[in-house]
């Protein structure tokens, strides 16, 4: 059986460690854990790794955010791989630093990203796990806390949630989506 798990973010160093980047940050972290490499691709970085008799195929797309639909569409397409078994890493205003949430489905909440998906591989029934990062902003400034760092006490805590998530992968591709939210959501 075959999974495709999608690490949203955008490429480039100014965007690294900016908190819409906390998909790439979290696929970045099991490619390590695993001594993987990731090599450069059409629209996405990819990488695989074999889990309990799965195959599980790691994408950080290369399109941008807003164009995330064309790098999974591409890889669902090229790897045979059913919409069931696509979770995407995606930040979230939403939902307080700290908390992780997986959805079997759900709306893009106004996230770019998630739009484009929906656009691209036509609908909203796709697995998400949503990485909380706050909404610690003033009026008009929500691009700019997107796309910025996390602060001390909150990089302080993202090794133990990047770490949780990845269970939490490792679940959706091995027990499934509905006993991995039971397990893990807050």
């Amino acid at each position: 059986m075959k999974h495709l798990i999608v690490g949203l973010g955008n490429i480039g160093p100014e965007y690294e460690e900016t908190r819409h980047n906390v998909g790439f940050m979290t696929v970045d972290a099991i490619a390590k854990e695993k001594g993987l490499e990731w090599s450069a691709e059409r629209y996405a970085f990819k990488c695989e790794y074999k889990y309990k008799g799965r195959s599980i195929h790691m994408i950080k797309p290369t399109t941008f955010m807003n164009l995330s639909g064309k790098a999974v569409r591409h890889w669902m397409s090229v790897l045979k791989i059913q919409k069931s078994n696509v979770l995407v890493i995606v930040d979230d205003l939403a939902i307080p630093f700290g908390k992780l949430r997986m959805r079997a489905k759900g709306s893009s909440a106004g996230h770019n990203g998630l739009k484009n998906i929906e656009q691209l591989t036509g609908g909203q029934d796709y697995a998400r796990l949503r990485f909380g990062i706050g909404d610690d902003f003033s009026k008009g400034k929500q691009i700019d806390f997107v796309l910025g760092e996390f602060s001390e006490d909150e990089k302080a805590g993202l090794p133990l949630l990047i770490d949780r998530s990845a269970k939490m992968i490792d679940g959706f591709c091995t027990a499934g989506i509905a006993r991995t939210m039971s397990q893990y959501n807050d």
